[in-house]
């Protein structure tokens, strides 16, 4: 095995020009942990705030990346073994400690998952986070019911676009929205039931279409339209706050005002247990037989990981971007 690989550093917070790549020296998996091949990794909006300076809890220098897939390099305590194919997510990784912007990174074992799969490295890198946020949100949260009306605020995002097609094959209504007029057709293409252009205030609109309002909504824009999302479900349903693209703090919140009569509101964040208890290896299974299909929306190399940032940080994409090692 190589003893130096080629990592992306980031030394202060700042555009994505700091986003420097570099030689380091293998990291060295302790009993507990495991070191990873990584093959690929998805991004993800947390890195891109940590990035710009909004994660207090971060030092510097740090790689970044709360995600990755795979091959197993070294498991000294056992718990995996070499050349075995597996995805990782969260727990630490890229905040607390080194992450999956690299040719190589070490992780806990306890957050680390074998998967048996056939898909391409860029197919299987778009899913661990993506997935485990969307199923999250409907199974651990929400706890859906085949008839529910779901609104996801925030359709065009990976997570977005993922919950719609779960939703879909749980057999729940869905309503998804999008800021931009261009994408109405695609919304509708990735299977969404209604599509509404977001101004910020749709709950007129919504309650339009179903006056008792929504049952579920998965808030993926955040502040800037959670009291309008909770305006739009009925009373006993629930919101769901899983995303900060409109920020994650309030100038003021009230809740008397803010919230309505009897409608719940939760978060999900995604811990290592979450992860572990995702189904995901029957879902690349329904992936590989055609049942299930995730949006990718592009494919950048890691020579290119200040590219990537710049397309995710316009809000070009739709769908999961992905970075390849190689």
């Amino acid at each position: 095995m190589a003893k130096s690989m080629k990592a992306v550093v980031v030394d202060h917070p700042g555009p994505p020009e700091v986003l420097t790549i570099r030689d380091r020296p293998v990291p060295v998996a302790e009993p507990g942990w495991v070191l990873i091949r990584v093959k690929a990794f998805g991004l993800n909006r947390a890195e891109l705030f940590t990035r710009q300076g909004d994660s207090p809890s971060v030092t510097f220098p740090r790689v970044l990346g709360i995600e990755a897939v795979g091959l197993i390099a070294g498991a000294p305590g056992g718990e995996f073994t070499e050349g075995q194919t597996v995805a990782t997510v969260m727990g630490g990784m890229g905040r607390a400690f080194d992450g999956g912007y690299a040719e190589y990174t070490c992780v806990p074992a306890a957050q680390v998952r074998a998967i048996e799969t056939g898909l391409d490295w860029a197919a299987f890198g778009a899913l661990p986070e993506m997935i485990q946020t969307a199923w999250g949100c409907l199974h651990t949260t929400l706890g859906v019911q085949a008839g529910d009306k779901l609104l996801v605020r925030g359709g065009t995002t990976s997570v977005g676009l993922a919950a719609i097609e779960l939703a879909n094959r749980h057999g729940l209504i869905t309503l998804a929205t999008t800021r931009r007029e261009e994408r109405l057709a695609a919304l509708r293409g990735a299977g969404a039931d209604h599509v509404l252009i977001d101004d910020g205030a749709l709950a007129p609109a919504i309650r339009a279409l179903f006056p008792g309002g929504v049952d579920h909504v998965i808030e993926l824009v955040g502040a800037a339209t959670l009291g309008d999302s909770l305006a739009a479900t009925r009373a006993g349903g629930t919101v769901c706050m899983a995303g900060i693209m409109g920020g994650w703090e309030f100038d003021k919140f009230s809740p008397l005002d803010a919230m309505p009569n009897g409608v719940r509101l939760t978060v999900y964040g995604g811990k290592p247990a979450d992860f572990m208890n995702t189904p995901l290896q029957a879902i690349v299974r329904d992936i590989e037989a055609g049942r299930l299909s995730f949006k990718t929306d592009r494919v950048f190399a890691m020579a290119d990981i200040a590219s990537a940032h710049r397309h995710m940080e316009a809000n070009q994409a739709f769908g999961k971007v992905v970075v390849v090692t190689e």
